[in-house]
């Protein structure tokens, strides 16, 4: 059997008025479809988990409540357009709760989710055009004395010419940033990228 944990009833009783009919009900709905779900407190807010797993959480804020399943996204949910945390949009009030039959069958399914292992897949990111680097003019008129240094860096990657860029940005102070640049033109007339020494032979 599962556990309750006082830290939600306090949850809730700090909750706003709006909120706390429909945190119980939610909490009530959970534990009866799912009698092993154990609650506790994550990241501030409740959380219930199902076979050392989270399953799902509740959360109250200053006009909405939210509610989400952890696998909610390989679930048949028609999501709420608003935007808010789960798959239920910003619950205001009960009516906005999905009925208790078919809040008992979402229960249920992501129930057996969570048993098969299902894991949400991890989402691609974006892939935008980088942006073109900016070349400090001190580093562009060292380059220009030491053709090695430039062929080496004009013939390096986007990320080899930005970890020299960055390094000399980031100098807080001029004697710093000259040392970096000498340092900088020194590795690229060697054809050593920026973190050289941290490199597997």
């Amino acid at each position: 059997m599962g556990q309750r944990d006082p830290r939600v009833d306090e949850y809730i009783a700090r909750s706003a008025e709006f909120a706390k009919p429909i945190l119980r009900r939610v909490r009530q709905m959970v534990h009866s479809q799912c009698p092993d779900a154990s609650e506790t407190i994550k990241w501030g807010f409740p959380h219930f988990d199902y076979q050392d797993k989270i399953f799902c959480s509740m959360a109250a804020f200053k006009a909405h409540c939210a509610f989400g399943f952890w696998l909610g996204p390989l679930l048949q949910i028609d999501a709420k357009t608003e935007k808010a945390m789960g798959q239920f949009g910003r619950i205001a009030s009960l009516e906005d709760l999905p009925d208790d039959k078919t809040f008992a069958k979402l229960i249920q399914a992501a129930m057996k989710l969570q048993e098969s292992g299902a894991k949400v897949p991890a989402r691609a990111k974006p892939k935008g055009e980088r942006a073109p680097l900016e070349v400090p003019a001190v580093l562009a008129a060292a380059l220009k004395k030491n053709k090695a240094a430039r062929i080496v860096f004009d013939g390096f990657s986007y990320t080899n010419r930005k970890d020299y860029i960055d390094w000399i940005n980031e100098a807080k102070t001029e004697p710093t940033r000259e040392k970096r640049l000498a340092q900088t033109i020194e590795w690229l007339a060697g054809g050593k990228v920026r973190n050289w020494k941290y490199l597997k032979c």
